[in-house]
């Protein structure tokens, strides 16, 4: 004789549903972050972060993208204002590599430079 057994998962439905409004929130996010953005400096859909020193004090380089690639903001201060929207987004990023957040996708990705081939500088020591 079959005997009932209760399951752990969740109804499908439920999983659905919470898919859902998870998307909407994320959607929301994505909106709010690209407008406040746009507010800052016009145009801008992606922000490049780096850090650096300069005569060995720490500071935070920020670049603000259109969408044709072109640098949008000009003064400093939207600068400031944006790499301060990003880290109160984004308050468990590691903001001591480059990052590249796109606010048409919500992304925030680690940006590796790499050095041009040429200059030789991917080879250990060694390697000839």
């Amino acid at each position: 004789m079959n005997t009932p057994q209760a399951t752990r998962r969740a109804p499908r439905a439920a999983q659905a549903i919470l898919g859902a409004r998870r998307a909407r929130q994320r959607t929301q996010f994505i909106r709010v972050i690209a407008a406040q953005l746009h507010e800052i400096a016009p145009g801008t859909v992606r922000v490049t972060v780096a850090p650096l020193t300069v005569q060995g004090r720490r500071r935070t380089w920020v670049e603000l993208i259109d969408a044709a690639g072109r640098a949008v903001g000009t003064h400093r201060d939207q600068h400031r204002a944006a790499f301060g929207l990003l880290s109160r987004a984004f308050p468990d990023a590691d903001w001591t590599q480059q990052r590249t957040y796109d606010a048409r996708t919500g992304t925030l990705a680690v940006d590796l430079l790499d050095a041009p081939a040429a200059l030789g500088l991917d080879r250990a020591e060694g390697d000839h």
